[in-house]
């Protein structure tokens, strides 16, 4: 098994984790636990892949992350009622998948030999577009637009850390751990710590 591949495998299954709470707190059906899913384990990927022109997308090629999926949304199917905050569990659940889906994207550009800008894009792509589409399909404010936070920022920055890894170790895992690690601690920061941008704060106009 590649890196690449465990790494999608991680996000997916992590990521439908958080699909499958935010159907269980829309009280949907088992038909909308695994489509939701599905759609939140697999969506960064298939943009990475569509944006990249990798054919086939990764989970056509290998059908097991939404296997995975699956698997994952029926166990919170019949479990998500034993978690006291099924929304913490899951903000903390996207905590931790962000920076594994942004170091597959990393991954998959630097595999096809994309210049660094490409890596960065496809590192916040894959990170974020999973659980930008659960929270539209679920019908709640998207976390990666929620004001403030660092979350595309975590993304970008893990990016960022993997391309310069290289030049601080030579370990072919470097770039995972240090995209990982660095996507993680920004994003957990932002959380426990409430770590900030600045947000635009409209003026009165000049009279």
């Amino acid at each position: 098994m590649t890196t690449l591949v465990a790494l999608d495998y991680a996000a997916a299954m992590i990521f439908a984790a958080t699909g499958a709470l935010a159907a269980s707190r829309a009280q949907l059906d088992i038909v909308g636990f695994f489509f939701l899913a599905c759609l939140t384990a697999v969506g960064g990927g298939t943009l990475r892949d569509l944006m990249l022109d990798r054919h086939p997308v990764f989970w056509i090629a290998d059908p097991m992350p939404i296997a995975l999926a699956c698997g994952v949304a029926l166990i919170v199917f019949f479990g998500a009622h034993l978690l006291e905050s099924r929304l913490r569990v899951l903000i903390w659940l996207d905590a931790l998948a962000l920076p594994v889906a942004a170091a597959a994207g990393v991954a998959a550009a630097t595999e096809m030999g994309a210049s660094w800008p490409i890596v960065l894009v496809m590192g916040v792509a894959t990170g974020t577009f999973g659980g930008l589409m659960r929270d539209v399909v679920a019908n709640e404010v998207p976390l990666v637009l929620k004001q403030g936070e660092l979350y595309a920022t975590a993304a970008l920055a893990g990016a960022g850390a993997a391309l310069l890894a290289p030049l601080i170790s030579a370990h072919a895992a470097a770039p995972v751990v240090a995209c990982v690690l660095t996507a993680f601690a920004l994003r957990a920061g932002s959380l426990a710590f409430g770590w900030r941008l600045p947000v635009y704060r409209p003026r009165p106009p000049r009279s």
